[in-house]
């Protein structure tokens, strides 16, 4: 076990996280941040060129998977400085500034979400086995561009959406999210998926435990910190608003789809197979307080 963490770069890349998302937590307690996100998305690209660095490695399969974490960061990064330059600082762990524990904790949490994700890249750098290309490279090259484009075209529809000031507390229901509440988050899913499938025929033995990165990735966005604080934002400011109500019954949670298919879909498919989970209702005005509001978008 011992060998497998050092000539993994394990112990390594845990330091850099632990250190790093500490240091980040500092700075959200003293307000210095401006988004928080960022944290978390440089400790990757951080994480990613160390390992390549410390290998030094030229190998093809090596290469691609780093880079495709940099480029992944590096617009990702961008977007959220332009967010932030239009829409203003990160609000969400404003109740939370004062509270070292909290602060802690989600450090902790941080911590793990970086580390168990950047798992599978830093098992291909740190391998020394060389097979030649297969169609899981192929796969996972090709999951990880659909999801980066996906994701990153669904962020600049919804930030041309949001720009006028008179869209600032509207929904956006136009491009990509039309067809899903959360196509960005679908998006980030499949790329990272995409990452796991191209470092598959590296992988033997007890490390394949790296599929655990994706799976908790996946878990965050669905059941954690990722759709259910967004839904229940969108179904406090917008709940009681017909128009709103009309375009969630008609929108998939996540998976891109025709609203008129999604619409008449049987509610046990949507929630089996689509996503559709209850937790997203549960913040949803009751039909008696929705009488008690105008319909507007």
């Amino acid at each position: 076990m011992g060998t497998l963490i050092n000539s993994h770069f394990l112990a390594l890349t845990v330091f850099i996280t632990v250190g790093y998302q500490f240091i980040s937590a500092i700075t959200v307690l003293h307000k210095f941040d401006k988004d928080n996100d960022h944290a978390g998305i440089t400790n990757f690209v951080i994480l990613a060129i160390s390992a390549l660095v410390l290998k030094g490695s030229k190998n093809f399969r090596q290469l691609v998977l780093p880079l495709l974490v940099l480029v992944w960061g590096l617009r990702l990064g961008l977007f959220l400085v332009i967010r932030i330059m239009q829409w203003g600082q990160d609000r969400r762990f404003d109740g939370r500034r004062g509270s070292l524990c909290r602060l802690v904790i989600i450090a902790m949490l941080q911590v793990i979400w970086v580390w168990t994700l950047s798992l599978p890249v830093t098992f291909v750098i740190a391998s020394d086995r060389h097979p030649s290309l297969q169609a899981k490279d192929i796969i996972g090259w090709t999951l990880w561009s659909v999801g980066f484009l996906i994701e990153a075209i669904a962020d600049q529809q919804k930030l041309a959406f949001k720009f006028p000031p008179e869209n600032r507390d509207r929904w956006c229901s136009t491009g990509l999210w039309r067809y899903s509440r959360h196509p960005n988050y679908f998006g980030e899913i499949l790329l990272w998926w995409g990452v796991f499938v191209a470092s598959s025929p590296l992988l033997e033995g007890g490390t394949w435990i790296v599929i655990v990165g994706p799976i908790l990735h996946t878990m965050l966005i669905l059941f954690a910190s990722g759709m259910p604080w967004l839904e229940e934002s969108a179904n406090t400011r917008y709940g009681h608003i017909n128009p709103y109500r009309a375009y969630r019954d008609a929108t998939s949670p996540l998976i891109p789809l025709p609203p008129v298919v999604y619409l008449y879909l049987p509610r046990w498919f949507k929630i089996a197979f689509l996503f559709e989970l209850p937790l997203y209702s549960v913040t949803l005005p009751s039909l008696q307080a929705r009488k008690s509001h105008p319909s507007s978008h």
